[in-house]
C-alpha cells in the first residue's frame, strides 16, 4: 500500500479525472444558495443539480470535485461508530449526457488498481450491483473483476422519487482478517453487510430513467453518471487505520485535545474515545461552516452549529476539560485542510472569535442544564419512579445540550433510567419538524427536455446598447411546444432572438422590461421576464399583443427608465459591499442581494448586529465614493487575471473562460455580469432605510439611491418638522434637547408614582402580613391587592422572607384587567415538600393562566382577576391535603 497524505490522495483523485477530459470544479459554500431544500450541502451532486436536470448546460459535460459536506440526521452516532461524520469530502466525478457505464467503470478499475494511482490489490475489491442491470456486471468481470467478486444487491438502484434515478455499482475494500468483527458464517459477513472488514469505499450511480410523478421509470434523454467517494474512508484505507478517526485528517486534533485535557489519553478506553472523536468531528464541522458564512443561533443552520458546539462542549469537560477550548483547535483544523481549503486557515481569527464567544455563554448556562437536570432526578424519586421522562431527557438534550448518554450517566448514578422509547419520539418529532421547515419543493427537477435541445446562438448587447433596430426572433415556445408563430392575445410564449437589449436575471439583478415592435411601429408583446436558458440564451417571458412570427425582424425596446434604476442601485451594491467589508471587517460576504429600479436588498455574513455607529460609517463611506465621482469601468479578461486584479467573487458563481470585471475607481473590483453607470456621482446619493437580521448569521441592509433616497430624507424631514412642532421646539435643532427635556420630566413622574403606589402597597400589605393562619402545621399568609403590580409582589415578598411572617405566601393582584398570582415558601417548609412552583401551578387554572418558577418563589399570570379568590381557596385546600 502506498504512504499517501489526505492531501496527496484527494489530488490523486482530481488528477486522474482531469487527465479524462474532466474540469475541475472548486467546492462550493456549505451553505446553499437558490435551493429551498436543503439545509446543508449535502453531496457532491448536490452542487450538480442545476446541470442534471436541465436548467443549466454545462460548458464541459465531464466535471470532477471534492466537495464538503455536512449531515447531522445522525449525529447521535458520531464517534460511536468507526465511520460517522457530520463534516465529510465526497470526491466525485460527473458525466452529464456524455459518457456511460463503458467508460466510468474501467476508469474506477484504472485508478483503483494502476500503479500509477492507487495502487490497490484488485483481489481485495469487490463490487455490488443491481441484478436486472447484467451491463455493468459484464463490465466489471471484462476489467478483470473475479465472478466471485461480484456481488448482486437488490437495493443497488438509486432513486429520490420524482426525477432522475437508476441503478448503481457499489465498490468495497476488503481490509483483512485482522478487522474480523463477525463469524465466518455470519449473514452479515459479506460486502454489503454490516461488517468491519468490508469498506465501502465507492458508489457509482448509473442515472438513466426519469421517475415520473404517475411512478414510472421513463428513459433519459442524456444519461448521466454521479459517483461519491468518501474521502476520510479512503483515507483510513490507505492509512490502515482502525477508523476514520486514526488517519491524518483528526489525529491532529485528537493530539492537541489530549493536551489540553491534560487527564486522559485517546485510546485510554471506549468512554474516551468517544468524547476525543466527538470533539474532532464537531470543531470541524463548526469551522468549515462558520468559514462559510454560517453562524449559531436557535434555528436553521445556526442551532446546528450551536448543538454541534455545546456536544462538543460536554464532551471536552468529561475529559477535564474547563472553560473555552474548542477555539483554540480551530487553526489545528485550517492546518489540515490547508492544501484545499487555504480559506480556513485564513479566516481562523475570525472563527476563534466566533466559538469563543458561543463556549463562553454556554459554559455560562451549563450550570442551569446541570441544576435543572437534578431538579428531575430528584423529582423522579421523590414520586417513586425509577424512570425519568423521555421529554424530560429530550429537553435537556435540545434546550442544554445534553446528549442522552449524559443524563443516563447522571441518573444511573442515583439509580435511575431514562425512558428512551419516548425521547426517541420526541427526536423524531424534531426531525419531522425540522423537515417540514425546509420545504416540500423536489430536490432534483425533470429534465425540461425542449430548452436543452435548442442551441441557437443569441448575443447580449444590453452593455452598450437599450435599443435593437432590428432583431431576428429565433425560436418561439409556447406550452413547451415549438412553433412559428402566434397571434392570440394575452398569451404567454418564451422567445429567442438572435440579439437582445435585455437584460436576463442574475446575480440578483431583475431582468429589464419592455416592448417588442413590429416593423409597421406596433407594439406586439410586453417583455415581463428575461431568464437564461440552458444553454446560455436570454429566454424572454412576453404577454403577445399581436402577431409573432419565427425569423421576422423586430425592434426590441427596453424600458430605459425601469434600467437606468437598476444600473444605479447595481452599482451602489458594490461600493456598500465593499465598505462593509472595509468597516466591519474582511469576514463580511454577500449572502444575496436584490436590485430593483425602486431600491436595493443586500444580504451579508457577519455576527451579531450593526451597531449605529457602524452602520454610519458605511453609509457615509459609500456617499464619499458617489461624492468622489469616481468612473465605472468594465474590463473583460480571464478569471485568473480578474483575480490578480483583486476581484472579488461572489458565492459559488460560475465564471467562464471570460469574465467581467467592473471596477468602480480603485475603491471596488467585483466579479460581474450586471449593468451600471458610468460614473458613480450618477447615484447622487445612498441612504440606508434598514439594517435587520434575516437568519443565522445573515444581515441585510436595504437602500435607495437618487430620487427615492431624496424623497425618503424628505418624507424624514417632514416627520422632524412635525416632532418639532408637538414638542413645542423652537426649530428642528432643538428638537433632540425638548424630546431630553420631557423623557427627564416624564421619569420623574414615573418614578414618583412608583414610590407612591409602593407606599400604598406596603400599608395594605401591613394588614395581611397581621393575619397569618395554621395549615396541617404551616403558618401561611394569603391576600388580595388591588391595582399592584408584580415587581411590588415580589417587593412584598422579600420583606415577608426577611421578616419571616410564615411559612408560605400566597398573593394576588388585579391590574388593568389582568390576573396575577405569587407563591413563597421559607427553606424549612421546602425541605418538607412544599414547594412555590408546585403550588403556582395547582392554583393558576383559576386564573385561566399559567406560570412557574423555582422552589422559593413562584409566579402567574392569568386573564381571570375574578378567579383570584378561588386561587388563594385552591392555595389553602392544598397544603391541607399535604
Amino acid at each position: 500500500m502506498k504512504e499517501l497524505s489526505s492531501g496527496e490522495i484527494r489530488q490523486m483523485f482530481l488528477d486522474f479525472f482531469k487527465e479524462k477530459g474532466h474540469t475541475i470544479v472548486p467546492s462550493a459554500s456549505l451553505v446553499p444558495h437558490d435551493d429551498p431544500t436543503l439545509l446543508w450541502i449535502n453531496s457532491g451532486v448536490a452542487t450538480m443539480k442545476k446541470y442534471f436536470d436541465g436548467s443549466v448546460v454545462p460548458e464541459n459535460p465531464r466535471m470532477t470535485s471534492s466537495q464538503k459536506s455536512i449531515r447531522t440526521n445522525d449525529i447521535e452516532n458520531v464517534g460511536r461508530t468507526a465511520r460517522h461524520q457530520t463534516l465529510f469530502e465526497m470526491l466525485g466525478n460527473f458525466s452529464v449526457g456524455d459518457y456511460f457505464k463503458a467508460e466510468v467503470i474501467p476508469w474506477a478499475f484504472e485508478l483503483l488498481t494502476s500503479p500509477e494511482w492507487f495502487g490497490w490489490d484488485k483481489d481485495r475489491l469487490y463490487m455490488t450491483y443491481y441484478p436486472e442491470d447484467t451491463a455493468t456486471k459484464e463490465l466489471w468481470e471484462k476489467v478483470g473483476v473475479a465472478p466471485d467478486h461480484l456481488v448482486p444487491a437488490e437495493d443497488n438502484f438509486w432513486d429520490i422519487g420524482q426525477g432522475p434515478s437508476g441503478p448503481d455499482s457499489e465498490i468495497f475494500y476488503d481490509r483483512g482478517e485482522k478487522y474480523d468483527d463477525l463469524e465466518p458464517d455470519d449473514p452479515e459477513n459479506y460486502p454489503g453487510g454490516e461488517n468491519e472488514r468490508y469498506l465501502e469505499v465507492w458508489n457509482i450511480v448509473f442515472s438513466q430513467f426519469n421517475h415520473t410523478a404517475e411512478g414510472t421509470y421513463e428513459p433519459l434523454p442524456r444519461k448521466n453518471i454521479d459517483t461519491g467517494m468518501g474521502l476520510e474512508r479512503v483515507v483510513s484505507v490507505f492509512q490502515d487505520a482502525p477508523t476514520n478517526f486514526e488517519t491524518d485528517l483528526f489525529m491532529p486534533i485528537i493530539k492537541a485535545t489530549e493536551k489540553l485535557s491534560e487527564q486522559k489519553q485517546y485510546n485510554a478506553n471506549a468512554k474516551d474515545d468517544i468524547a476525543f472523536k466527538v470533539v474532532a468531528d464537531h470543531i470541524r464541522a463548526i469551522t468549515f461552516a462558520i468559514s462559510d458564512g454560517a453562524l449559531p443561533s436557535n434555528e436553521g443552520r445556526g442551532y446546528v452549529i450551536r448543538r454541534l458546539l455545546r456536544r462538543a462542549t460536554i464532551n471536552g469537560h468529561q475529559l477535564g476539560i474547563d472553560g473555552a477550548f474548542l477555539y483554540k483547535l480551530v487553526p489545528i483544523v485550517g492546518e489540515i485542510m490547508k492544501s484545499h481549503y487555504p480559506k480556513v486557515l485564513e479566516q481562523s481569527a475570525y472563527i476563534q472569535k466566533i466559538v469563543k464567544s458561543e463556549e463562553d455563554r454556554f459554559n455560562a448556562t451549563l450550570n442551569d442544564g446541570i441544576t435543572l437536570l437534578n431538579d428531575v432526578i430528584a423529582e423522579t424519586k421523590a414520586a417513586g419512579k425509577t424512570q425519568i421522562s423521555g421529554k424530560s431527557a429530550f429537553k435537556l438534550y435540545d434546550t442544554y445540550g445534553f446528549p442522552l448518554e449524559l443524563t443516563e450517566e447522571y441518573a444511573g448514578d442515583r439509580g435511575l433510567e431514562v425512558d428512551q422509547v419516548e425521547f426517541d419520539t420526541e427526536m423524531e418529532a424534531q426531525r419531522n419538524r425540522a423537515r417540514n421547515a425546509r420545504g416540500s419543493k423536489g430536490s432534483m427537477k425533470v429534465q425540461r427536455d425542449l430548452l436543452i435541445e435548442i442551441k441557437t446562438p443569441s448575443e447580449y448587447v444590453g452593455y452598450d446598447q437599450l435599443t435593437v433596430p432590428a432583431a431576428k426572433l429565433e425560436d418561439i415556445i409556447v406550452d413547451e411546444k415549438l412553433v412559428d408563430s402566434t397571434t392570440q392575445e394575452a398569451e404567454i410564449a418564451e422567445l429567442i432572438f438572435d440579439k437582445t437589449p435585455f437584460y436576463a436575471e442574475m446575480g440578483g439583478q431583475v431582468a429589464d422590461q419592455g416592448d417588442i415592435v413590429a416593423e409597421n411601429g406596433t407594439v406586439v408583446a410586453k417583455v415581463t421576464d428575461v431568464q437564461h436558458a440552458p444553454n446560455g440564451q436570454n429566454l424572454h417571458t412576453v404577454t403577445v399583443l399581436g402577431e409573432l412570427k419565427k425569423g421576422a425582424q423586430y425592434q426590441l425596446v427596453v424600458d430605459r427608465k425601469f434600467h437606468a434604476g437598476v444600473e444605479k442601485n447595481h452599482t451602489a451594491t458594490h461600493l456598500l459591499d465593499q465598505s462593509l467589508r472595509n468597516i466591519l471587517g474582511g469576514h463580511t460576504e454577500q449572502a444575496g442581494s436584490l436590485v430593483k429600479p425602486d431600491y436595493l436588498r443586500f444580504d451579508f455574513t457577519h455576527f451579531g448586529s450593526v451597531t449605529n455607529e457602524d452602520l454610519a460609517k458605511v453609509e457615509k463611506l459609500v456617499n464619499d465614493q458617489i461624492f468622489a465621482a469616481l468612473p465605472v469601468e468594465t474590463v473583460v479578461t480571464d478569471k485568473e487575471s480578474g483575480k490578480k486584479m483583486g476581484a472579488i467573487a461572489l458565492f459559488d458563481d460560475k465564471y467562464g473562460d471570460q469574465v467581467r470585471v467592473v471596477k468602480a475607481g480603485d475603491f471596488s473590483v467585483e466579479f460581474c455580469g450586471g449593468d451600471h453607470v458610468k460614473n458613480t456621482s450618477q447615484l447622487g446619493l445612498f441612504k440606508i432605510i434598514s439594517e435587520s437580521g434575516v437568519g443565522a448569521g445573515i444581515r441585510r441592509i436595504e437602500a435607495v439611491t437618487s430620487r427615492p433616497a431624496f424623497e425618503y430624507l424628505t418624507n424624514e424631514e417632514n416627520l422632524l418638522n412635525q416632532v418639532t412642532k408637538a414638542v413645542k421646539a423652537p426649530n428642528s435643532n432643538a428638537a433632540p434637547e425638548k424630546v431630553k427635556e420631557m423623557q427627564a420630566q416624564i421619569k420623574t413622574l414615573e418614578n414618583k408614582q412608583a414610590a407612591l403606589e409602593a407606599k400604598l402597597a406596603n400599608q395594605a400589605a401591613g394588614a395581611i402580613f397581621d393575619n397569618p393562619e395554621t395549615i396541617n402545621g404551616y403558618s401561611v399568609i394569603t391576600g388580595q391587592l388591588k391595582n399592584t403590580n408584580m415587581n411590588q409582589l415580589r417587593e412584598l415578598a422579600d420583606t415577608w422572607r426577611n421578616k419571616g411572617y410564615s411559612n408560605v405566601l400566597v398573593l394576588g393582584t388585579d391590574l388593568d384587567g389582568k390576573a396575577n398570582l405569587l407563591v413563597a415558601v421559607d427553606d424549612e417548609t421546602i425541605k418538607a415538600g412544599i414547594k412555590a412552583g408546585d403550588l403556582i401551578k395547582e392554583i393558576s387554572s383559576n386564573i385561566q393562566g399559567g406560570g412557574g418558577g423555582r422552589p422559593n418563589l413562584a409566579q402567574a399570570g392569568g386573564k381571570n382577576p375574578a378567579g383570584i379568590d378561588a386561587a388563594l381557596n385552591a392555595a389553602k385546600q392544598w397544603l391541607a391535603e399535604k
